[in-house]
C-alpha cells in the first residue's frame, strides 16, 4: 500500500481533544495541595497494557522521577499508567526523593490494582524541595476514582501539569491505518528552561495504534529531533524534561513491525505533526514571550549545518532582544550563524524577514540591502516573524522555533521561588 500523505495533511485532521482521545485511555487532573489552589496532580491510565517509548533530558543532573522511569524501562516495555505532579520537581532531593517516587507509583498501583512497576512518574516545578508526599498520596487516592475519557478529563489533566504556563497545551488527531481508525492524543507543559535537547518540558502522547516497541521508540526519537529539540526559550536545559508515548494497540490494526512499511511512514508523519504542534505551543507560551520567532534555514550543504544555524538564531539573546524591540538587526543573525559551528560562505547568504503577508530582504550575498521602512515595520510588529536564511550551498533545510526576550521573562525568573 502506498500513500501520498504528507505532514500538512494532518493539519485538517486535528480534533478538539487531548490525552483521552485514543481508545482505552483515561485521565484526570486536580488539586492535591502542592500549589495553593491550582490543579497540581494528573493521572493517565490505559485499560490495556501499552508499549512505551521515552526520551529524557540530556542534563547530567536528573530528577528522581526520571531515574525511576529509566530503571523501569530497562526492566519491561509495557505500562499501564503515569502519575504527574506540578509545583515541585523532586530534583536534587536525595534518597528521600527516590523513595517518594516509588511511593507515588505504589499508591497509584494499589488504587488501580496494577503492578507498581507498570507506573511511570513525572514531576515539574521548583528544584531542591521535598514533595509534600502525604498530600500527593491522598490526591492519588482521590483522583484515581475520578478517571474519565471525555474532553473534560483530558483538559483537567493538561491543566494539572502546568507551572508558569499561561494555558493548557493539548492536541488530538485521527487517521487511517489498514482501514482502521487510529488516534493520537497529547498534552505538554513548558514555558521556561526551554532549549534544544529538551528542557523543563513534559510531553505525554497516547495512541491506540498497534506497533512494535522498537518502532514506537524509533518514531518518537526521530520526531523529537524535529520538534522539541528544535525549540528554545532561554537556552537552559532542565533536570526533569521527558517525552513519553504510550501505544495500547486498541485500534486493532495489523501490528507494524517493519520500518519500510508505508503504514509506519504514515504513523511517523502523524506523530511528527503532534509533536511539532505541542513544541510550537510551548514556545508561543514562553515565559514573558510576545512574539514567535521561526528560523527557516534552507540551501545548506548538510542537515547538521541547517540545524546548527537555525538553533543558534532562535537561541541568541541578542536576536531575541532585537525581535522584542522590533529591530530588524540582521547583523546579530549573521553573527549567531557564524558561531553556530556550521560551515557556510557568508558571501552567499541571503537573509529575509517575513510575516506571511510581507517579506523584506535585508542581506543578500554578502551585501546589506536598503530596507523599505513601511514594510519592515509591519513585519516586525507581527506576533510571528519568520527569519528565512538561504545559504545557497545545497538542498538541506531545517526549522527552529523560539520567542523574544522580554522584561517579563526576567521578572518571572527573578521571583520563581519567592
Amino acid at each position: 500500500m502506498k500513500s501520498n500523505l504528507n505532514e500538512k495533511d494532518f493539519v485538517g485532521k486535528k480534533i478538539n481533544g487531548g490525552i483521552t482521545f485514543p481508545t482505552g485511555f483515561y485521565a484526570i487532573g486536580g488539586h492535591s495541595g502542592i500549589k495553593k489552589s491550582k490543579k497540581d496532580l494528573a493521572i493517565v491510565y490505559t485499560i490495556k497494557s501499552a508499549k512505551v517509548g521515552a526520551v529524557f533530558t540530556k542534563n547530567l543532573v536528573k530528577a528522581a522521577p526520571l531515574k525511576w522511569n529509566m530503571m523501569m524501562l530497562n526492566q519491561r516495555n509495557e505500562f499501564r499508567a503515569i502519575i504527574i505532579n506540578s509545583g515541585n520537581a523532586n530534583a536534587c532531593t536525595g534518597v528521600i526523593g527516590d523513595k517518594n517516587v516509588e511511593l507515588m507509583a505504589k499508591t497509584l498501583a494499589e488504587c488501580l490494582e496494577i503492578p507498581k512497576e507498570s507506573v511511570l512518574v513525572a514531576s515539574t516545578g521548583v528544584i531542591g524541595v521535598q514533595l509534600p508526599i502525604e498530600k500527593i498520596c491522598d490526591g492519588i487516592k482521590k483522583f484515581s476514582k475520578m478517571l474519565g475519557n471525555s474532553n473534560e478529563e483530558s483538559l483537567k489533566a493538561a491543566e494539572a501539569i502546568m507551572t508558569t504556563d499561561t494555558h493548557p497545551k493539548q492536541v488530538a488527531i485521527e487517521f487511517k491505518i489498514g482501514g482502521k481508525n487510529v488516534r493520537i492524543g497529547g498534552m505538554a507543559k513548558g514555558a521556561g528552561m526551554i532549549h534544544p535537547n529538551m528542557a523543563t518540558m513534559l510531553a505525554f502522547i497516547t495512541t491506540d495504534i498497534n506497533i512494535s516497541s522498537e518502532l514506537l521508540q524509533q518514531a518518537l526519537t526521530e520526531t523529537v529531533e524535529n520538534s522539541y529539540n528544535m525549540i528554545s526559550v532561554d537556552g537552559d536545559t532542565s533536570t526533569n524534561d521527558m517525552v513519553i508515548i504510550m501505544a495500547n494497540g486498541m485500534a486493532s490494526n495489523k501490528e507494524i513491525i517493519d520500518e519500510n512499511d508505508d503504514y509506519y511512514r504514515i504513523f511517523k508523519l502523524a506523530l511528527n505533526f503532534v509533536n511539532k504542534y505541542l513544541a510550537v505551543e510551548i514556545v508561543k507560551d514562553g515565559e514573558g514571550a510576545s512574539k514567535l520567532i521561526i528560523a527557516n534555514v534552507k540551501g545548506a550543504s548538510s542537515k547538521r549545518d541547517a540545524k546548527l544555524i537555525s538553533k543558534a538564531i532562535v537561541t541568541s539573546n541578542l536576536v531575541k532582544a532585537a525581535i522584542y524591540g522590533e529591530d530588524p538587526n540582521w547583523g546579530r543573525i549573521l553573527a549567531a550563524m557564524g558561531y553556530s559551528g556550521a560551515k557556510f560562505d557568508p558571501s552567499s547568504v541571503t537573509i529575509k524577514f517575513i510575516n506571511g503577508k510581507n517579506e523584506a530582504t535585508v542581506f543578500d550575498q554578502g551585501f546589506p540591502i536598503s530596507i523599505e521602512l513601511n514594510i519592515i515595520k509591519k513585519i516586525m510588529k507581527s506576533k510571528e516573524i519568520i527569519i528565512e536564511i538561504n545559504l545557497k550551498e545545497g538542498n538541506e533545510k531545517a526549522i527552529a522555533w523560539g520567542c523574544d526576550l522580554t522584561p517579563e521573562y526576567v521578572k518571572i525568573n527573578s521571583q520563581y521561588t519567592t
